[in-house]
């Protein structure tokens, strides 16, 4: 190269140094590099780890060990100073053997924090290299180990630390802890696999693909890594299609789920009302339908399961509401994964324009039919999805609990009520938790003795041996089964009868659905907004509600409808205190609770899948290949 060559590769840094200077300034931000000793303390710092050299990703390099001549570099390394200065001609002459035969070989020297590189020898050596878009650079690196803490920040690097052994790469970071399990699982690998330099060099060059277009779309501008809008991708697409997509198609599959990768930097929007009837305005005339098809789509058949029959339950009563304005279909027994997709891609070509996939499981196969059909509105039966293309509904059953535990408490003579949870997932401790505190309103002394269906044994028949008279069962599933001992029983001489349960009523939740649509609300067939919503609805939607029993003392009766209305009309509330989602996500149980949350292990297997996808602890559950990523 050239001395004339070199002085127009600085000239050009330099422009892109000044603007970059300037433009920090106009927006606020600090034009410089950051100072490594001026954002920690040693009372950050756990220890320090030597690495030997790594390549760097020249991006994670954000700033200097020290001060030094901070002042020479704009905030993304590139020059400052004229190019007649001591420093640009040194600048030039690292340029010309760049480009040489020997290029510049000697590593830089830097620390590394929470996954961001300063510089504490070789500055020059960055700027010049940034400046022809090197993507790496080799380098001695220490890690300064922070501190552990609770701030996810934290949590997300220490999981870091435990894979960087298993990838060798500083490219490989993620802002949620359990993400990287997840990967792994995505790849096609083991949980603890260790990858080798051909996977390091494919996954690096599918990263590297996956970026540009990731960035020109304004991911650069999103509070998330690289790696975490590429798991978001892989979700849906396989790691085999990246490398084989053209440019222009890998950027329309990112758009498909542009959404859900926008949706990272958003809580999950919990919508605890159904919609009002309301004037759709001229644009919601124009487009709403005049009539609807809907598709219930269900990986088990309602002769052989109560969940599969309540909801075809809902679309009949759904159709029996609407009438002609609303056409069904039904795809009953289809397995999750290919199958469910193929029946909704089905449905889809008989003219659906909204989804309802009526178990959790499903969840894979909604995400890729949404990817695909970004004009069909998809749900899943299911809370806590972080997924924008895919909207949840669910039932707040706590409230009817809440109701059961205040006739349990009115009835119980010794204080000692029986209760049988399902399985640890989303909503369940809220509704021990409610049923603890309706109980407490009728008898303030009361102890509630907890066992799980999930785990070994019969709950139902141990409680009752150990002589408890008011047993807490599972919820009935509709108000037809009132000859099984649902909800809230009484055991008599080894059997069970009876006395109230919550149900879900999901033929109200349909039809308040598309109702919302075919009025022109609900987004009208396009939940593509930033954020992930969950329907969580409750007794002031009719999604759910109490069955009482005939055999109820009349004061008992009486004050169940008190709370009934009290909770429908807002004026009564089991959690006062408490927003929406730190019920769902409620994890604690109250004191007057004898029990606990089981972990994972004590689980029956049949029992795992869900609380993998719905469990209170599913972050902290390793990824299986048969189940769905999330």
């Amino acid at each position: 190269m050239s001395r004339q060559e070199a002085a127009a590769q600085y000239a050009a840094a330099l422009k892109q140094g000044r603007k970059t200077y300037h433009d920090c300034v106009l927006r606020g931000r600090y034009p410089y590099p950051q100072v490594l000793d001026e954002i920690i303390s040693e009372t950050m710092v756990a220890g320090q780890v030597d690495l030997g050299v790594v390549e760097i990703p020249i991006d994670q390099i954000k700033g200097t060990k020290s001060a030094g001549r901070r002042t020479a570099f704009a905030a993304d390394f590139m020059p400052l100073l004229d190019v007649d200065s001591e420093f640009g001609a040194k600048w030039m002459e690292l340029c010309t053997a760049h480009l040489g035969d020997e290029g510049i070989r000697e590593p830089i020297r830097c620390y590394e924090y929470l996954g961001r590189f300063y510089v504490q020898e070789g500055n020059k050596r960055v700027s010049v290299l940034k400046s022809y878009g090197a993507p790496v650079i080799p380098g001695y690196v220490t890690r300064m180990v922070p501190v552990w803490s609770e701030d996810p920040e934290i949590q997300a690097y220490y999981d870091f630390m435990d894979s960087y052994p298993l990838t060798r790469l500083y490219r490989v970071r993620f802002s949620r802890s359990g993400s990287f399990q997840k990967l792994q699982k995505a790849l096609g690998y083991e949980v603890d696999h260790v990858w080798t330099d051909d996977e390091r060099r494919r996954f690096t060059a599918g990263y590297t693909y996956f970026q540009e277009p990731f960035r020109k779309l304004g991911g650069g501008e999103l509070n998330i890594t690289t790696a975490d809008a590429m798991l978001v991708w892989l979700k849906v697409y396989e790691f085999d299609q990246l490398m084989s997509l053209p440019a222009g198609e890998l950027s329309k599959s990112i758009k498909a789920v542009w959404a859900d990768i926008q949706a990272l930097t958003e809580p999950i929007e919990v919508k605890a009302d159904a919609p009002e009837p309301r004037d759709s305005g001229l644009l919601g005339r124009l487009f709403k339908p005049a009539r609807l098809n809907a598709a219930f789509v269900s990986d088990q058949l309602p002769e052989h399961s109560d969940w599969a029959r309540a909801h075809d339950l809902g679309r009949q009563y759904l159709e029996a509401v609407l009438g002609e304005r609303v056409t069904t279909q039904v795809f009953y027994g289809v397995r999750p994964g290919g199958e469910a997709e193929r029946a909704m891609e089905t449905a889809i070509e008989n003219g659906a324009q909204m989804i309802f996939a009526v178990t959790p499981p499903l969840i894979g196969a909604c995400r890729k039919t949404a990817a695909q059909h970004p004009d069909v509105r998809i749900l899943n039966c299911s809370v806590s999805m972080p997924y924008a293309g895919v909207q949840t509904y669910y039932g707040r059953i706590y409230e009817g609990k809440f109701i059961a535990g205040a006739i349990a408490g009115a009835l119980s003579r010794d204080g000692r009520i029986g209760y049988v949870a399902s399985s640890p997932i989303f909503g369940v401790p809220a509704g021990i938790n409610a049923f603890a505190r309706g109980a407490q309103l009728t008898n303030p002394n009361v102890r509630i003795l907890l066992r799980w269906s999930c785990a070994e044994g019969n709950p139902m028949v141990t409680l009752a041996r150990q002589g408890l008279s008011l047993i807490a069962n599972r919820d009935i599933p509709t108000p037809d089964r009132i000859q099984e001992p649902w909800g809230l029983c009484r055991a008599e001489g080894g059997s069970f009868r009876s006395l109230a349960s919550p149900y879900w009523h999901w033929g109200n939740v349909y039809t308040n659905l598309v109702r919302g649509v075919l009025s022109g609300g609900l987004d009208v067939l396009a939940p593509r907004g930033p954020q992930a919503v969950n329907y969580w609805w409750g007794m002031n939607s009719r999604a759910v509600d109490i069955l009482l029993g005939e055999d109820l003392p009349d004061g008992v009766r009486q004050l169940a409808e008190i709370l009934r209305r009290g909770i429908m009309d807002g004026s009564i509330q089991p959690f006062p205190q408490a927003a929406m989602e730190e019920i769902l996500h409620m994890d604690q149980l109250d004191s007057c609770v004898e029990g606990r949350i089981p972990a994972y292990q004590e689980l029956l297997p049949m029992a795992r899948s869900i609380v993998r996808l719905q469990g209170v602890y599913r972050e902290d559950i390793p990824p299986e290949k048969e189940d769905p990523i999330l």
